[in-house]
C-alpha cells in the first residue's frame, strides 16, 4: 500500500467512502451492520472505484449517540465484532487496494469511560477530576458554571452528587477532556499508535475545532430561554481556539514517523476560510472536510462561490481541496436538494423546511455528482448516495439520535439519513441482514437497492461508477491540478474546464441551455440529454480537443 516517492500522496485526490458501520452491512443476523458485513462487501466497494474507507466510530461504547462516546478507544464493541476481526478487515481492504480511515473522538469520552468512572468517585480538585472540567456551581453551586449550551440542544453542564459540575458540549453522556491535561495529551498519542500499529492509514477527527476551551471558561452571553449552542461568534470560548493548533502539529509528527506515514482529516465546522486553513498548514492536518461546500445551495452562484473560497483557503497554505455533499449528520443530498430551498440550514429541520420533490432532488443530486467527482482534490462519498437515496421518514417511537431525545421532539435529529442500506430488491431487510435491522426502512426501500440498479445504465449506481472510473483514468481529472471557469450561456450555468482536454458544464436552471463548447461528450447526468443541449438541474462531462 505503500506511495511511489515520485506519486501523489495517495489523500490528496482520493475518493474516501464514508461507512456508517452499523446501517452498511449486517454479517451475524442481529439486524446490525458489523465488521463481517463489511468484509463481505469489500468486492462492491472495489467495483465502486473508491480509494479509502472512513468507518464511523466501532469502540467500545453504551452507543447514546452512535459511537461517538466512547468507553474504550482501544476496543471494539463486541456488536461490531472484535480487535482480531478489525486486523483482518484492514489486511482485505488492503489487499483490494483500498485504504482503511477510523474516526477518533478527542473532545469527549462516554461517562462510562474508565477515567469518568473514577472522576464520579473522587473528590472535587482531584487528578481524577483533572483530566475533564469539572468546576463549582454559581449561586452557592445551585447554577452551572456558565451559561454554555449543548449543540443537540440545553444545557452544556451537569450536576453530580458531591455539587460540583461537569462540561458536555454534546449529551450528559458525553463529557468533554481537558485538552490543558498533558495525561489528557499523551494518552490520545498513545490510543493514535495503537491503531496505525494495527495498520489503519488514517484518522477522521470528530469536532476537530472544539478540543480546547477559553482559560476561566467565560460566558457566551445567552439570551434568557436559548436553547441551541450558537458557534458563529468570533473568538468563541469554545470552538477553533488558537492553542488547539498545538496538538494537531504535534499529532502530525507522529503520523509522518510511520512508513508510509499516516494522515488525518479534520471536521472542522468553520465559515471562515482562512480560520479553516490553518488546520492544514504543511506541519498540521492533511485535509479537512469541506463543509462550507456542503452547505451550498443548489445554485450556479453559492457553488461557485465556495468552489473558488475552497480552493483558495487551502492552496494557500498547500493543502487539497476535499468535497463532500452530504454525511451522516445532515439531511441527504437527494432530499436537501429536493427542497425549494436548498441551503444548509443549522437549527431548522423537518417539516419547517418544507416538501420535498424527491425526482428533483435526484436530478439535481445527480448533476451535483459529476460537479463534485470533477472538481480537483479529493471528494468525500456518503454511503447510500451512490444509490440516490433519500431521508427515510423514520417513525418517531424508532428514532435514537440524542438531537431527538433532548430536544423532546422539536427537532427529528439525524436518524433519517443513517436507514440501513438496500442491497436487494425484497427480503427481511431489504439484503442487510437476515433478521431486519435496527432503524426501520420503508417500504419500497428495495427499488433503490443495489441489485435493482447493478448493470443499469441509467442509474445513479452506474453513473458513480462510470464517473469514478473515469476519474481515475482520464489525465485531466483526480489530482490536485487546476481548473479554469469558462464563458456560460447564462447565469444558471457553470462552465469549468481542465488540462488535458476536459470540461465540465452544470445547468442549475429550470430550463434547458445550449452547450457552450465543442467536443464529445464522457458523461450525462441525464442519460436522455437532446445531444449539443444542457437539460434542467443537469451536468455533462467533455473530451475536448486536445
Amino acid at each position: 500500500m505503500g506511495d511511489d516517492v515520485t506519486s501523489t500522496p495517495w489523500w490528496r485526490d482520493a475518493v474516501i467512502y464514508q461507512l456508517y458501520i452499523q446501517s452498511f452491512a449486517d454479517g451475524d443476523a442481529d439486524g446490525i451492520g458489523d465488521i463481517a458485513g463489511l468484509r463481505d462487501r469489500i468486492p462492491y466497494l472495489s467495483a465502486l472505484g473508491i480509494d479509502a474507507i472512513w468507518i464511523t466510530p466501532w469502540f467500545r461504547s453504551p452507543l447514546h449517540d452512535a459511537g461517538y462516546d466512547v468507553a474504550d478507544y482501544r476496543d471494539i464493541h463486541p456488536r461490531y465484532g472484535s480487535v482480531a476481526e478489525a486486523r483482518d478487515l484492514i489486511g482485505d481492504c488492503h489487499a483490494a487496494g483500498i485504504r482503511v480511515v477510523l474516526d477518533i473522538v478527542p473532545n469527549h469520552t462516554s461517562s462510562e469511560h474508565a477515567w469518568f468512572v473514577e472522576a464520579l468517585s473522587s473528590p472535587p480538585g482531584s487528578a481524577a477530576r483533572a483530566r475533564y472540567h469539572f468546576q463549582p456551581g454559581r449561586d452557592d453551586g445551585q447554577s452551572p458554571p456558565n451559561d454554555w449550551l449543548s449543540v443537540f440542544g440545553g444545557p452544556a453542564w451537569t450536576r453530580v452528587e458531591d455539587g460540583e459540575w461537569y462540561l458536555h458540549l454534546f449529551d450528559s453522556t458525553q463529557p468533554d477532556l481537558n485538552w490543558d491535561n498533558e495525561v489528557v495529551r499523551s494518552e490520545f498519542e498513545d490510543i493514535l499508535r495503537f491503531w496505525f500499529d494495527l495498520g489503519v492509514d488514517g484518522f477522521r477527527i470528530d469536532v476537530a475545532t472544539a478540543l480546547v476551551k477559553a482559560p476561566g471558561l467565560p460566558d457566551l452571553g445567552y439570551p434568557d430561554g436559548a436553547f441551541l449552542a450558537d458557534l458563529t461568534r468570533p473568538n468563541h470560548p469554545h470552538r477553533d481556539r488558537d492553542e488547539v493548533h498545538d496538538i494537531y502539529r504535534s499529532w502530525r509528527k507522529l503520523a509522518d514517523s510511520y512508513d508510509p506515514p499516516r494522515t488525518f482529516a479534520a471536521e472542522a465546522w468553520l465559515d471562515d476560510a482562512e480560520r479553516l486553513s490553518r488546520y492544514v498548514r504543511p506541519d498540521e492536518l492533511h485535509t479537512a472536510l469541506n463543509l462550507y461546500y456542503l452547505k451550498s445551495a443548489w445554485t450556479a452562484q453559492s457553488m461557485r462561490r465556495a468552489i473558488d473560497a475552497s480552493v483558495a483557503a487551502t492552496s494557500s497554505v498547500g493543502a487539497p481541496t476535499t468535497w463532500g455533499l452530504s454525511n451522516h449528520d445532515v439531511e441527504r443530498v437527494a432530499t436537501r436538494y429536493g427542497r425549494a430551498d436548498t441551503r444548509r440550514r443549522p437549527g431548522v429541520s423537518g417539516t419547517e423546511l418544507g416538501p420535498v420533490d424527491e425526482r428533483l432532488g435526484r436530478r439535481r443530486a445527480r448533476a451535483a455528482a459529476l460537479l463534485t467527482l470533477a472538481l480537483p482534490g479529493s471528494v468525500y462519498l456518503y454511503q447510500g448516495d451512490e444509490l440516490g437515496l433519500t431521508d427515510a421518514d423514520v417513525p418517531e417511537h424508532a428514532r435514537q439520535d440524542p438531537i431527538w431525545i433532548r430536544s423532546e421532539g422539536r427537532r427529528p435529529g439525524r436518524d433519517g439519513a443513517r436507514v440501513p442500506l438496500p442491497w436487494t430488491e425484497d427480503g427481511s431487510s431489504f439484503g442487510f441482514g437476515d433478521n431486519g435491522s435496527w432503524l426501520p426502512q420503508p417500504a419500497g426501500w428495495g427499488a433503490r437497492a443495489v441489485s435493482v440498479q447493478d448493470g443499469d445504465d441509467s442509474s445513479f449506481l452506474e453513473l458513480y461508477r462510470t464517473a469514478l472510473a473515469l476519474r481515475r483514468s482520464h489525465p485531466a481529472l483526480g489530482g490536485t491540478g487546476e481548473l479554469h471557469w469558462g464563458d456560460a450561456p447564462g447565469d444558471d450555468v457553470l462552465v469549468f474546464t481542465r488540462e488535458p482536454g476536459f470540461a465540465c458544464v452544470v445547468n442549475f436552471g429550470s430550463s434547458p441551455a445550449p452547450l457552450p463548447l465543442r467536443g464529445s461528450v464522457l458523461l450525462s447526468s441525464d442519460p436522455g440529454a437532446v445531444e449539443g443541449e444542457l437539460p434542467a438541474d443537469g451536468a455533462v462531462w467533455l473530451e475536448l480537443g486536445r
